[in-house]
């Protein structure tokens, strides 16, 4: 069933666990999501990069998600995931997405603000949750995001950005990356501990792909509640397919829809048990 963004983060943040936000392209990937949900009775995060728009059109993947979480009976929430766009976003909403994400994290402090609070009024005029990034993460390996530097979020900033914005979540950025990590990860905690003190809202961790178990389980302590999870998924699933074809037997098309959907339930299913148990 679709379910409040804002609610069911809160109520993660109150009760100390965090919620899986998943990477979907196309059906075989929400399928995985929402069939692992209700498998596992977890609430999911259906996120939809506006990257993915080559993929599928924003009114498609509404449909496919409203009809597929309508079979079941495990919280689920649509997000328009990492877009900078306000038009898209505006397009996203009339579609039946139940959040949004503005990614203004490439933008100066006062700017990002500004525009932050200006898709808040929209989106929470609709019954719509937004989230909102502060600081930047840099790309690891196998990410199809853009480069960036990475840039800790400041708690000053997110204090007075929480505040103005009205945002109903805030990504933080404390040392994970877009993608793999390349080395070993360098995750400041102690900055995330700051943030916390100093905004009540659920907080969100991009990067889940790959952070080590323990620093996860942290971050959730000291108030992440909403964690993302998307190069893994690619990955294992092609990981997965390019063995399957390399096997030597004959093969179709839909042997490797049938091998994504599990793939994804693999992950999806792995992230949902470690960021419950919190």
């Amino acid at each position: 069933m679709k379910a409040s963004f804002a609610e069911m983060l809160a109520t993660a943040r109150r009760e100390h666990y965090a919620v899986g936000s998943f990477n979907v392209y196309g059906y075989e990937t929400i399928r995985g999501v929402i069939e692992t949900s209700r498998d596992l009775g977890q609430p999911a995060i259906v996120a939809f990069g506006a990257g993915y728009l080559p993929n599928m059109e924003l009114d498609e993947v509404a449909g496919l998600v409203t009809t597929m979480s309508a079979q079941v009976a495990t919280p689920i929430v649509l997000h328009l995931d990492h877009c900078k766009s306000f038009e898209t976003i505006v397009r996203a909403i009339k579609a039946g997405f139940t959040s949004v994400m503005f990614d203004g994290s490439a933008l100066p402090f006062e700017e990002n603000l500004a525009e932050t609070a200006r898709v808040v009024r929209v989106a929470h005029a609709a019954g719509v949750g937004v989230e909102a990034e502060l600081g930047a993460l840099a790309k690891g390996a196998h990410s199809n995001e853009e480069e960036g530097e990475e840039i800790y979020t400041s708690p000053a900033e997110a204090e007075r950005f929480v505040a103005e914005t009205k945002v109903d979540a805030l990504a933080v950025s404390i040392g994970t990356v877009h993608g793999m990590y390349k080395g070993t990860p360098k995750v400041d905690v102690g900055v995330l501990k700051k943030i916390a003190a100093v905004c009540p809202i659920p907080l969100v961790l991009h990067g889940g792909s790959g952070t080590p178990e323990q620093i996860i389980l942290e971050c959730i302590t000291d108030g992440i509640a909403k964690i993302n999870v998307n190069t893994e998924i690619s990955m294992h699933a092609l990981d997965l397919i390019r063995a399957h074809l390399g096997s030597g037997g004959e093969t179709h098309l839909s042997q490797v829809g049938r091998l994504t959907v599990g793939a994804v339930k693999d992950v999806v299913g792995k992230y949902m048990g470690l960021f419950r148990n919190a």
